[in-house]
């Protein structure tokens, strides 16, 4: 069993934000995969069906995105499952526009939402995929993740979801070492490098 976990923040003023980018990508799972994310759950939205050959879990924590760890926690230990079987996906603004990045494992790099889920699981050696909104610029930080794309952004942000969706996939079915090979280097989707 697969659990996929996409953060952001919950209510319609943050439906279309920078932020939610990681629900976004579970959304479009659950359209591809027919598993509908929307049990109340863990402290969020579940999914529960079969997708790539496997069991899958889809979880979109309804807390806010510094406490996910209690969602996460809940879910992980409800289904007794090894931290490899986890995937995390957020927004990242210190990668491009529509550049992804796989990892194993890791620091939460300054993500609050990540790192409230490694204290909340006690480690750090389960997969996460970032996915780049861009800088800041001159702007704040909460600003900027908490604003929508701008309009000559949005053309490249669909895209990104779709191709974060397959990187999921190809988690599930070939492992992360293939899904970090495929997935992390620049496309023509990524804008600005």
């Amino acid at each position: 069993m697969k659990l996929v976990i996409g953060l952001g923040n919950p209510g319609s003023q943050y439906a279309e934000t920078r932020h939610n980018v990681g629900y976004r990508v579970v959304d479009r799972l659950s359209e591809r995969w027919a598993v509908p994310c929307r049990r109340e759950k863990f402290c969020g939205l579940l999914g529960e069906g079969h997708a790539c050959g496997t069991s899958v879990l889809l979880l979109k924590p309804t807390t806010f995105m510094n406490d996910s760890g209690r969602s996460v926690g809940e879910a992980w230990r409800f289904y007794r499952l090894a931290a490899d079987d986890l995937l995390v996906i957020f927004d990242d603004m210190d990668l491009p526009l529509g550049r992804l990045r796989l990892r194993a494992g890791g620091s939460a790099g300054g993500h609050r939402g990540l790192g409230n889920i490694i204290l909340m699981l006690g480690c750090d050696d389960f997969a996460r995929l970032r996915i780049g909104i861009g800088p800041s610029g001159e702007g704040e930080a909460v600003g900027h993740v908490l604003g929508r794309f701008e309009p000559d952004q949005l053309p490249h942000v669909e895209p990104t979801v779709g191709r974060a969706a397959e990187a999921v996939e190809c988690w599930i079915t070939e492992g992360i070492e293939q899904a970090m090979n495929r997935y992390n280097g620049p496309t023509d989707a990524t804008a600005g490098g």
